[in-house]
């Protein structure tokens, strides 16, 4: 069985530098995006992503319209998204769920919650 890729999509590196060390650390196999339009075209080329960390709050395109966007995709659509965003507010998790993530996880990122969910969204 492949490994199970997890493409993070964030516009702050350090982020993503954080995510890729600690998912390495754990096993997976990590890509990364500064953008959505930048995660879109890495899901294109390649169908191992198992999973998507995406920030909400990003410049350009945020993590709402990203997802609206890969659910529109034939190749994208069935790829897991996790929300990943540093606006805990009230409602903010059911905005991401109703937005079409499939599970929701706030900053500062809680790994072993982070872990479970990724164990939750791949094994569906």
């Amino acid at each position: 069985m492949p490994q199970k890729l997890i493409l993070i999509i964030d516009d702050d590196n350090r982020n993503i530098f954080a995510l890729k060390a600690v998912l390495k650390a754990k096993g997976f196999d990590c890509l990364s995006a500064i953008s959505a339009r930048e995660g879109f075209s890495i899901m294109e080329e390649n169908e191992n992503v198992a999973v998507v960390l995406m920030d909400m709050m990003m410049p350009d395109m945020d993590g709402y319209q990203a997802i609206s966007a890969m659910k529109k995709s034939e190749k994208m659509q069935n790829i897991p998204v996790l929300a990943v965003t540093a606006q805990a507010m009230v409602g903010d998790k059911e905005r991401c769920l109703s937005a079409g993530a499939s599970g929701y996880i706030s900053k500062p990122i809680n790994v072993d919650e982070l872990l479970v969910q990724i164990e939750e969204v791949t094994n569906k």
